[in-house]
């Protein structure tokens, strides 16, 4: 059975005032019948961390170089997030395909330095509006599960999150279809490419818009096994309804 997970995306939000959320997050879940993830800004990482402590909340970086230390101005590698007390690390997230030109490749390059480092890779696929409006959908998202997954991965140390590009932070959600569709669909490349075990084991995200009206619904979708979840997990109250539907899913 694979175990739920309701994982928090900050982005470039928080100061140290904002770890009062963790404190508010664990009050309101002190034993969640699902898992917990906060990642919030590096500069927050190591008091998250501390934050963190003996409550069951984890928390993972959003981003990390594929190579171990070096010559890298402003990059931060697996190892230095598993030294604050990360667990996990966001990979292939559309705003750093975009924003930094990442391509499938360096998905998977960095996924590799992070699972050897012992961090659980959270792979980011998607598409955008262009290419869902020509019914490329399960190409490009077999395209990107081809390119940035390694072959090394576990069902512990692998999650996929499939966030349409066109749904992040806009208020747009795909049809209950549209998510099942391309969520079975992901399950399916996972079997085929690692087997039954491996393939079956691997947590499926659902992530763009996610707030506590829509999660039920969202959370009833075959293979939808939790949400990467943006702005609605600033707020401890508006996180915690979305843990809540996932609880109960």
């Amino acid at each position: 059975m694979r175990r739920k997970l309701a994982a928090g995306n900050w982005k470039m939000n928080g100061i140290g005032a904002d770890l009062a959320e963790f404190e508010a997050l664990a009050r309101a879940h002190p034993r969640p019948d699902c898992e917990i993830l906060i990642c919030p800004p590096a500069s927050l990482l190591h008091r998250a961390a501390e934050a963190a402590s003996d409550t069951p909340i984890a928390v993972g970086g959003q981003d990390c170089h594929s190579e171990a230390k070096g010559a890298h101005t402003g990059d931060i590698s697996a190892a230095m997030l598993r030294d604050a007390g990360a667990s996990h690390v966001i990979l292939g997230h559309s705003e750093r395909r975009a924003d930094h030109d990442e391509r499938s490749e360096d998905v998977r390059a960095k996924a590799r330095a992070a699972i050897s480092e012992g961090l659980t890779a959270i792979i980011c696929l998607g598409e955008s509006l262009a290419e869902r409006e020509a019914a490329n959908t399960l190409d490009i998202i077999a395209g990107q599960m081809s390119s940035s997954i390694p072959d090394m991965v576990t069902g512990e140390n692998l999650v996929i999150a499939y966030e349409p590009v066109w749904a992040i932070g806009t208020g747009k959600v795909p049809t209950l279809e549209q998510i099942g569709e391309v969520h079975d669909s992901i399950r399916a490349m996972l079997e085929a490419r690692f087997g039954q075990d491996i393939g079956g084991a691997v947590r499926l995200l659902y992530g763009g818009s996610v707030k506590p009206s829509n999660a039920d619904e969202i959370f009833a979708v075959s293979n939808v096994d939790g949400a990467l979840v943006g702005g609605a997990s600033l707020k401890a109250a508006d996180f915690s309804g979305i843990i809540c539907a996932l609880e109960n899913s």
